[in-house]
């Protein structure tokens, strides 16, 4: 018995790697670190972009502790802490050296454009710029 799934219709050619893409997002759904995404409306430069800001809760790390890149179609934020105490000697130790990964995915044609640590969060902008409206005529050749 085969497995029916919303992108195994004839109709849809090339949807398979967005089917492997959507349950791997199923699977990895950690709640840290806290996160927005807000849609920014107004462009300084007048372009018609979509733009983006993706904006982290990364309290305790420095821009050394953060890292971001793009892997494929992935938007990556890592977060490693060292977990020196500086000879210090704690009573009670609530905030906790964390690493983190947190993914995201990129529609194509998605570029990052900047990422910057303020305050302890880290804001990330994107944008999508309008892509090109092309019409391709395909020749039909005749064979008798």
């Amino acid at each position: 018995m085969s497995r029916m799934t919303p992108f195994s219709s004839p109709l849809l050619l090339g949807f398979d790697t967005m089917e492997k893409t959507l349950e791997r997002i199923a699977k990895g759904s950690e709640g840290y670190p806290p996160y927005n995404i807000e849609r920014i409306r107004a462009s300084a430069d007048g372009s018609k972009a979509e733009r983006l800001r993706i904006t982290l809760a990364v309290a305790g790390f420095c821009d050394e502790d953060l890292e971001v890149t793009t892997e494929e179609n992935q938007l990556v934020i890592r977060g490693r802490q060292s977990d020196e105490s500086d000879g210090r000697e704690y009573l009670h130790r609530g905030i906790a050296a964390r690493q983190f990964q947190r993914m995201f995915v990129l529609a194509d044609g998605m570029q990052v454009v900047s990422a910057e640590l303020k305050n302890g969060l880290l804001s990330v902008d994107l944008i999508r710029p309008e892509p090109e409206r092309m019409v391709r005529k395909i020749n039909i050749s005749v064979r008798d």
